[in-house]
């Protein structure tokens, strides 16, 4: 997993509640297991006819939207069945961040563990970006993970909350297993020490 380093990006708003993960992406796709071109899936029912064609009206088939890297979702964003193919879709298309005012747990936990940042926002605020990205599309955001701050165009700032385990992660460029892995030493030495 690459460190997580603070950026800035249009976003690609979609202003709908309760999108599930099978809306993320449809059951079919799950038995993908290359994740580098899993992203091709994404919101796939939504982005695609029945013939394959791309549906012109589906946000992410739009420029700018198409290459932002922050997503800005209603609220309860990746409730359903629990998928990990749901965030690694999302970064195969080039998120970095989802931005809505809450998160189904698992798939929150889902998207921290594959370096997906979920950032949880006040409705009033969700509403404020909305705002923003629709009077003006090529708006620029900013991700600052370290400081837990996600830039505004008008220059406010807005605190997110995240576990300080994710976090040491995510800006560490480490999973579960890689932290464990860079405690070994600490671990023999104990072991050694308490050795009978």
């Amino acid at each position: 997993m690459e460190q997580y380093t603070a950026f800035q990006s249009h976003a690609a708003p979609l202003p709908i509640e309760n999108i599930d993960t099978d809306q993320i992406i449809p059951a079919r796709f799950l038995k993908i297991t290359d994740i580098s071109d899993i992203g091709s899936y994404l919101f796939y029912d939504w982005r695609y006819a029945d013939d394959g064609s791309p549906r012109p009206e589906f946000i992410l088939n739009q420029s700018p939207a198409n290459t932002a890297q922050i997503l800005v979702a209603g609220s309860n964003f990746g409730c359903g069945s629990s998928r990990e193919h749901a965030p690694w879709a999302l970064k195969a298309f080039g998120f970095r961040a989802i931005v809505s005012s809450s998160f189904a747990d698992i798939f929150r936990n889902n998207a921290l563990k594959n370096g997906l940042l979920p950032i949880v926002v006040e409705s009033k605020n969700l509403h404020t970006i909305f705002s923003l990205i629709c009077t003006n599309p090529q708006a620029l955001f900013r991700v600052d993970l370290e400081r837990q701050i996600l830039g505004l165009p008008d220059g406010t700032e807005i605190a997110f909350p995240i576990e300080a385990f994710s976090k040491h992660c995510l800006l560490n460029g480490v999973d579960e297993l890689g932290y464990i892995l860079r405690q070994e030493p600490s671990i023999i030495a104990y072991e050694r020490m308490h050795h009978l």
